[in-house]
Parts: C-alpha cells; structure tokens; sequence
C-alpha cells in the first residue's frame, strides 16, 4: 500500500489518511478565513507525493504558489516544532494551469454535444418548457448526425428547428416559438460572460488531467477561477461536465491502492445551489459511482448544509474548520455539523467546533474497514509550498514549459451543424431562383408561341341580337340550376 497522507496531529496521535480508502470522497468545510484553502493546498500536496494527479479549482489565485518552495515564516517554524516534524522540508510540486478563457491557463474547452441537454439547460437557467425544447434540438441534430461543437452551431440548429417547427411537430412534438426566442437571448448572454470561450476544439483530453513528472509526482491541475466565479453558472456547470466526463469514461477499476486522480471542488455550494431534482439525482448518482472510477471527490465548502444529505452522506473523510454561531440560524448549522461526526466520548463537538482556532479542524477519516473513526481535533500540518500566488511572470515560464503547452492554444473550427445547414440554405435557395427563372423563361416562351389573332369583323344586327338572346336564355337556367341545388341541400337538411 502506497504511504499514507499526513494531515495533522491530535495530541500525539499522527491524523492521516489511508490512499486505499481517498476515493470515498471527502469534505472540507469551515468559515471564511478558517484554513480551508491551506489545508486544500496541504492535501494536494500529500497526494501528488504519492504520485496522485489532482484537479482543484484556485478561486483566489492562492493556490498557484503549490509551485514553488515555501520560505521561512515564524508561524510556520511553530507548527514544526509543535508538531515534531522532524523531516519537514519547502519545496515545490509540478503543476498545469487551465484557464476556460485562456489567459491564466491553457484553453480548457468542451463542445456544445459533450455538454448534452441537462447541462446546457443548467448553464442557461433554463425552465422545463426550454428543457425540454432545447432537448429536442439535440434529439434533431442527433437524428441527422449533425454535430454540434459551439455556440454558433447551437444558434443554427434552433433556426432551423425553428423555422420547420410544423415538420417537427409530429415526430419529436410542439415547437415553442417562445421558447426558442428565449434560448437564444440566453445564448447571448452566456457569450457576453464569456461562455463562448468553452465551447471549441480540441476538447480537454482528461488523460492530461493524469500526468505525473519525471520523479513520480502526481501533477496539480489547476482551474484558474478568480475571473470565472464572476459566471457562477458558468463554473458550477463545468465542475460537473468534468465529472461526468470522468465517470462516462474512465474504466472499471474498483478500489485501487491509491487514486488515478483527486478532485478538489471550492465554493462546492454553487454546484447544487438552485439546481433542479433531476441534476440532484444525477450528481449523486455520478458521485457514488464514480469512485469504482478509481476517482475521488473533495467538497470544499462553508458549511456541510451547503451539501445535499445525499451526496453528504456519501463523504467518508471530512476535515470541518471553525463555524461562527451568532445568530440562531448559525446555531442550528453548527449541530448539524456535529451530528454528522462519529462521536468522540472526550470532545463536545458541538462546541469545539466555535472555538477551532485557524489551521485547526476536526477530521474524521476512514479506518483500513471503510468505517469513520471517531472525530478528533487536529493541528493541520503547514504546507510545503510557498502560502499565496505567484506572479504573472512565474505562471507564463511555468506555462512555457508545461506538458501541454502549445496543445490546446489553436481552437480548431471543422464542419458541424452551422455549416452543413448554410449549405443547405444556400442550395436551397439556388434551387428556388433556378425554379423562378426557369417559370419566367417558360412564361415567354408561351407567350412568344402564342398564334396571333386576326382583327375582328364588325357583327351585324341579327348576330348581335341572337347572341343577347342566347346570353338571357343560359342566365335563366344557370339560376335555376343553382336554386335546385341550395333547396335539395336545405331539404335534405
């Protein structure tokens, strides 16, 4: 078994956790200012030193210092001696940075058909008529085997489903124009937050996402996320594109010694913040499954409420930092907390869990059974890596020198759903004006061949009398004829 994970130290027993049990998921919760970001940085860091690739979203920038050597700091020489770190050492961890908009990081990208219909609908907030017509544009295209790869793709498939809504009507069902229209005004919205930048090729190959350096050490993929939590959405939607992708497409390999990759989801309340129950029902399902994946999932958050107790139940290894109870709403946060712990006979949890100081926690981690151990408080180990950001300059020469540079840089723009449909159009409307002159030529044509009438004679007065007569005679009948049928009608009726 691959050396466990040092977290902390509760008195003089040594907190760590197991690598065979890391992906049965975690959570990591506490207030603001409380360590949580530190001890996300710490737990990166033991993972990539078993050689364990992890993924976590940097919400401040403040992670991106995992890649150079920490330096001396009063603090942190306490934390040393405090807790008989005898082999403590600064140094740095190998690292990627993504960027979904491409400054901060290589391009990360997906296309609009890998989204699929529920996260689209999600990312456009949409409501269950929208759902349900933005599925059935998906279903068409899918139909046709048209694909859609961006936002321009998308724009074309809901004109076209638009415009032949009375041809879609009995297969696949109503067409809301209404609906449509709305679709596309939150299209433009989603573009003017930056949306568009995700939808490209060459889409994130996740193996990328698993690469360890010359000396073992699983790398840190790193989510630049300081511009992207200003589209909440926008964020949210792509932790869970990541993890679907993940789970549709990694292998069986039931519980291995350690994880094939760690994910690390901050500000985790935004992924089911006003989330539907049918992308309730998803998340949980993917998070309980996806561990069989050889992937864990770590939930970086304020407050265990933030989480659905379906998905709460499913995190085996939790570390909760200090909570504030100033108001009665605080309170009742703070014992459900407590009750999500194992007991331990000399804490009061409930209690403790006010009165954590920074860099302090009580964790709760698996035993080599599967079972939660009983809670304790612990003094976090201090991170290796340097505390805080690098600068612009550190990340370009690291960037420089990635294992993907210059991979993801070029987006790649084949023919999908928007060209095909304007071939279509075009052809189409050659067609027409080929039919239009074709019906003007023969117009004339006829007309050109029409034989030419000789000038008439001038009638006489018996002929113009005769026909008068003939003319008064067919009026007659012709009136007749016509009463006789109104009145069998009104007869028979």
């Amino acid at each position: 078994m691959s050396d466990s994970i040092f977290i902390g130290q509760a008195g003089e027993l040594a907190i760590t956790l197991l690598p065979k049990l890391a992906n049965r998921h975690g959570l990591i919760a506490g207030a603001t200012g409380t360590g949580k970001t530190i001890t996300m940085q710490g737990l990166a860091e033991g993972f990539s030193e078993i050689g364990v690739p992890v993924f976590l979203a940097d919400i401040k920038g403040d992670v991106s210092g995992v890649t150079q050597p920490g330096k001396a700091h009063p603090k942190v020489a306490e934390r040393v001696v405090l807790m008989n770190l005898d082999d403590f050492k600064f140094q740095g961890f190998p690292a990627t940075f993504w960027d979904i908009f491409g400054k901060q990081g290589h391009p990360v990208r997906t296309t609009i058909s890998d989204m699929g219909p529920l996260l689209m609908s999600r990312l456009l907030n949409l409501n269950d008529t929208q759902e349900g017509v933005l599925s059935l544009v998906f279903r068409v295209a899918d139909d046709n085997g048209w694909l859609l790869l961006d936002m321009k793709d998308l724009r074309a498939m809901l004109k076209f489903v638009a415009d032949n809504a009375a041809d879609f009507q009995t297969v696949y069902g109503n067409v809301s124009a209404a609906s449509v229209g709305a679709i596309q005004r939150r299209l433009i919205t989603l573009e003017d937050q930056g949306g568009d930048q995700l939808f490209a090729e060459p889409v994130l190959n996740l193996d990328d996402l698993m690469q360890t350096d010359s000396e073992g050490k699983g790398v840190i993929n790193m989510l630049a996320a300081n511009t992207l939590m200003n589209s909440p959405q926008l964020y949210s939607t792509f932790l869970l594109w990541l993890m679907s992708q993940l789970f549709e497409q990694l292998p069986e390999v039931g519980d291995p010694e350690k994880p094939k990759l760690v994910l690390f989801f901050d500000e985790a309340h935004l992924i089911f913040k006003d989330a539907p129950q049918v992308l309730l029902d998803k998340v949980e399902q993917v998070v309980r499954l996806i561990r069989s994946k050889g992937v864990g999932v770590y939930f970086v958050t304020q407050n265990p409420t933030d989480i659905p107790d379906s998905v709460l139940a499913q995190l085996g290894n939790r570390i909760q930092h200090a909570l504030r109870a100033y108001t009665a709403r605080d309170q009742k946060a703070v014992r459900a907390a407590a009750q999500t712990f194992r007991d331990n006979p000399e804490l009061d949890t409930e209690t403790v869990i006010t009165e954590l100081a920074v860099g302090e926690a009580l964790v709760s981690l698996l035993d080599e059974k599967g079972r939660p151990q009983i809670v304790q408080r612990t003094l976090i180990k201090p991170p290796k890596s340097q505390i805080g950001p690098i600068t612009d300059s550190q990340r370009t020469v690291l960037m420089s020198n990635s294992l993907v540079a210059g991979v993801y840089e070029k987006m790649v723009d084949r023919e999908s759903a928007y060209e095909i449909l304007n071939k279509r159009a075009e052809e189409l409307a050659k067609k027409q004006q080929a039919d239009e002159t074709a019906a003007t030529q023969a117009k004339e044509q006829a007309k050109a061949e029409k034989p030419k009438t000789t000038s008439r004679q001038r009638e006489t007065p018996m002929e113009a009398f005769f026909k008068s007569a003939m003319r008064s005679i067919g009026t007659q009948i012709g009136g007749r004829l016509v009463r006789g049928i109104l009145g069998s009608l009104l007869k028979g009726k």
